[in-house]
């Protein structure tokens, strides 16, 4: 399927693994051009890999909770492709804590979840937004996550980030549409990730060692349980959505909660 983005600009917040990373290739594999922004160093590896097969991609590193750094890496962004088309911002991290209740997570561990999950979506809005309704098209995509819509207690800062991070992208996609720039979330469910491991490892910590499972054994008894499509949610999957909300396609999509989940969340 051509969905129009041949020679666009996609900038990827988060590139450098996982969700960020597939999502970055599937814009590569639409024909857009990409900047790719991490606070790993290996961001730069994947621009020369996508750089030997073809694509023109950039990389830099800068830390996202660093409002000067995301500023000074938008300005080279600009410098180099001249336009924005498209942001996506797919960064995450957990606080490491295990959460039933609440309390089991000390405030202390709130900080730095929300500064990158919410403030940096925040900073990087501010970044790339306004040449965007200069420009008056483009869209901004947040990855946040189907525990920010249904109070999950697995880990309440992660939890919390990714609620408001939902809202914001409405009130971000209120402000731009005059502009014609769309905004949306979109909000994976079981996918293989370092994240989803490590929630997996806070919860065996936890666990006397007669309780505990092997990671394998937790997730396929979390989907059993909890995905009415009773499968696994690949990092493919969530790309896939994430370059049709980018498309001429997706036109009058926009404030929208998408999620990519097997059905673990239903609204009524």
């Amino acid at each position: 399927m051509d969905l129009e983005l041949q020679g666009q600009v996609a900038v990827i917040v988060g590139a450098a693994r996982g969700l960020g990373k597939a999502i970055a290739e599937a814009f590569v594999a639409e024909g857009a051009d990409v900047a790719l922004l991490d606070i790993a160093p290996e961001v730069s590896e994947l621009a020369r890999a996508l750089t030997a097969a073809g694509a023109r991609a950039t990389a830099a590193v800068v830390d996202v909770a660093d409002l000067a750094a995301v500023q000074r890496a938008a300005e080279l962004v600009w410098t180099d492709f001249r336009r924005v088309d498209h942001l996506v911002y797919a960064v995450g991290i957990g606080s490491g804590g295990y959460g039933f209740p609440f309390w089991n997570v000390p405030p202390t561990a709130w900080e730095r979840v929300l500064r990158v999950n919410l403030i940096g979506a925040a900073a990087v809005a501010h970044a790339f937004a306004p040449t965007m309704a200069r420009a008056r098209r483009g869209t901004i995509l947040f990855l946040a996550s189907v525990a920010g819509q249904i109070g999950s207690q697995t880990d309440p800062p992660y939890s919390a980030s990714k609620a408001g991070l939902i809202n914001f992208a409405q009130c971000a996609a209120k402000d731009l549409a005059p502009y014609g720039v769309r905004v949306n979330t979109l909000c994976p469910g079981m996918v293989r990730t370092v994240l989803n491991r490590a929630v997996w490892q806070a919860w065996a910590e936890q666990q006397p060692p007669e309780a505990r499972l092997s990671y394998e054994e937790w997730a396929a008894d979390k989907i059993r349980r909890l995905v009415p499509l009773n499968r696994w949610q690949t990092p493919e999957d969530i790309a896939a959505m994430a370059v049709f909300l980018a498309s001429p396609r997706a036109q009058n999509i926009t404030g929208q909660t998408i999620n990519v989940d097997g059905g673990y969340v239903m609204h009524w």
